[in-house]
């Protein structure tokens, strides 16, 4: 098969290393300067064949992200020479395309063809009526939960856990007591855990907790940290948001569902015979030499 080529990676590495530093260019010019520029606008030829700024545009949308995070006047040169390296050398190339490369093209256009229906599809408007069903699905009949409020010390056995204990039950305060034992990173804050709801602690420590009341110190608790004894300090019930904060995340929502429901509805619709496929064995998806 063929290897990936990486003219660029390298590029970009050595060059963000010894870039010279840029003078800032006037605005004003340097907005002028780039009116006329549309994504036809040719910035080289090859043997005739022009590279366009568009082509720099998508292959600097498709790096990975530490270069994207490049200066532009180190992605430019480098995404130019990657290109003219490119066309140079598919220039070089004599005989057919081989079978794996047309498949690649095939595959790799009907992706991008079918990201941009979805793409289209989730970029329509959603509707106020769309979001309040949203919301009643998911919250019009969700049970208030309740959440806590504990504070731990964390220690390595259960003979220190105990000693704890007793210290707590002699009027020690929990905090300072906190500050000095626990091995734990909340330690130096007093041991104090924040509010945390179901499934948010590994089960013996949420199951303490729970049995407690406001104020209570738990006996020494064993899970896979250590020994903890815990202080519950409040404890309350969480509500299902109000539509306007969770509004943002309900509209990713619908169009997720809009998304999918044309995926089914279009696959669902179209002429599909699979029947083909059962005689093949899966195995072949790994026969490599098929496509020489």
């Amino acid at each position: 098969m063929q290897k990936p080529l990486t003219f660029l990676a390298p590029f970009v590495v050595a060059a963000s290393l010894a870039l010279p530093a840029v003078a800032q260019d006037d605005t004003a010019e340097n907005t002028e300067a780039q009116t006329d520029v549309t994504a036809e606008t040719v910035v080289a030829t090859v043997n005739g064949t022009d590279i366009t700024i568009g082509s720099m545009i998508i292959a600097r949308a498709t790096l990975p992200e530490q270069y994207q995070q490049l200066p532009p006047e180190v992605l430019f040169k480098g995404i130019l020479d990657q290109l003219v390296q490119q066309t140079a050398l598919s220039q070089d190339f004599d005989g057919e395309v081989p079978k794996r490369i047309e498949m690649a093209l095939e595959n790799e256009r009907r992706q991008l063809i079918a990201g941009e229906v979805i793409e289209k599809a989730m970029a329509q408007d959603v509707t106020e009526e769309e979001l309040q069903a949203a919301y009643d699905e998911a919250y019009a009949d969700a049970e208030p939960t309740e959440e806590f409020s504990a504070s731990h010390i964390l220690v390595e056995t259960e003979e220190e856990a105990q000693a704890v204990k007793k210290e707590l039950d002699e009027g020690a305060d929990f905090a300072e007591l906190a500050k000095e034992k626990s091995t734990g990173p909340s330690g130096p804050a007093g041991g104090t855990l924040g509010w945390f709801g179901p499934g948010m602690m590994v089960p013996a420590f949420e199951t303490a907790v729970a049995e407690l009341e406001v104020g209570a110190v738990s006996e020494p608790v064993e899970t896979q940290f250590g020994w903890h004894v815990i202080k519950l300090d409040d404890k309350r019930q969480k509500e299902a948001p109000k539509l306007e904060d969770v509004k943002d995340e309900l509209e990713t929502q619908v169009r997720q569902v809009k998304a999918q429901t044309l995926i089914e509805k279009t696959t669902e619709a179209a002429d599909v015979d699979r029947s083909a496929a059962d005689t093949i064995d899966p195995s072949v998806l790994t026969n490599l030499g098929l496509l020489e």
